[in-house]
């Protein structure tokens, strides 16, 4: 037996005990999970893993066999993750969500937020003043079909009609379905416009604020506001505020893509994109919610004052859940 062949078997010999360890150690945690290690295992495993590392390094640096070094490099890398990667169960990944990562992306967004909310109020302003001077503005704004009736010619028996029907929940999961697409899809196109340099997404944002107005003055004008009023917001706090998100999280996109700064555009776009990341995953959330209290919330609930407490209740809310005031987290 040559020297070598001597040297490698006690080498191995007089350590392999604690290799063996480890490897028990790393395949419990792998089999079921870390948090089935006891406590005198989780203490020993980053003892173990910086011993099995020392020995990789004298395997290596004395030219031990091949086998031995392949099988200290597979234990060491198994071992790593559980003594320095990041775990979290699905549920940990969740509460990480909600409680930190979501709210932060949307106060990432503050300035662009201001910027969509003021452009769709632009949007609706100038609806509105264009009706006042001439009805026929109206159908420039909205579809005959979507507005349903809903449009100047119509008398205010009709408009109030529309807001009061006594339909019951039947077939109102199909409509809270289609409108939750429909918003959805308004709100994503808004992000998606935004890699053309921000533009399109404020022409949208124009387009949805000058569709409202052309609504809102609609039943101003027939007396109805106030009706109107709880009509959309009960679900119009939620369903305006995500679109007004999407719309500011595709102009964070499309400015970073036209002005990168002295990053790379590539750069900038990966830093925008972390930002509006968590951002828009909460707008589909905010959206389902929207459909839900439009297909059975509104529908359901005929009086003025319930929804405009409904609308108050979001509104503070969002208000708070995005911009309140946040315990500070602990320093490690």
């Amino acid at each position: 037996m040559s020297e070598l062949q001597l040297k490698s078997q006690r080498f191995r010999r007089e350590r392999e005990a604690d290799w063996r360890r480890l490897e028990a150690i790393v395949d419990k945690a792998e089999k079921r999970s870390a948090s089935a290690l006891s406590d005198e295992e989780i203490l020993a495993m980053p003892v173990l893993y910086r011993s099995a590392l020392s020995s990789l390094s004298v395997a290596r640096a004395t030219s031990l066999d091949q086998g031995l070094i392949g099988y200290l490099e597979s234990l060491a890398a198994r071992a790593y993750f559980f003594v320095y990667g990041a775990r979290s169960t699905p549920q940990e990944q969740l509460a990480a969500f909600f409680g930190r990562d979501w709210p932060a992306g949307v106060r990432g967004l503050w300035r662009e937020t201001l910027i969509a909310l003021a452009i769709t109020v632009l949007g609706a302003a100038v609806a509105w003043w264009l009706i006042g001077i001439d009805s026929d503005w109206f159908f420039g704004f909205v579809d005959a079909g979507l507005a349903d009736g809903r449009d100047p010619t119509a008398s205010r028996e009709t408009l109030r009609a529309t807001l009061y029907h006594e339909q019951g929940a039947e077939g109102l999961s199909v409509f809270s379905t289609w409108l939750f697409t429909h918003n959805a899809g308004v709100a994503l196109l808004a992000f998606a416009l935004g890699f053309a340099f921000g533009a399109p997404t404020i022409v949208l944002l124009l387009m949805n604020g000058a569709m409202l107005g052309a609504m809102l003055h609609v039943f101003f004008e027939k007396g109805l506001g106030f009706e109107f009023g709880g009509w959309l917001l009960i679900h119009g706090v939620t369903e305006l505020f995500a679109i007004v998100l999407a719309g500011a999280a595709g102009m964070k996109i499309g400015w970073a893509v036209a002005f990168p700064g002295a990053d790379s555009r590539l750069e900038a776009l990966s830093r925008a994109g972390r930002t509006t990341g968590a951002a828009m995953v909460g707008v589909v959330l905010m959206l389902l919610l929207a459909g839900l209290l439009e297909g059975f919330g509104r529908q359901l609930i005929g009086s003025d004052v319930i929804r405009y407490a409904i609308a108050a209740a979001t509104a503070l809310m969002w208000g708070l859940y995005f911009y309140g005031p946040r315990p500070a987290r602990a320093r490690a």
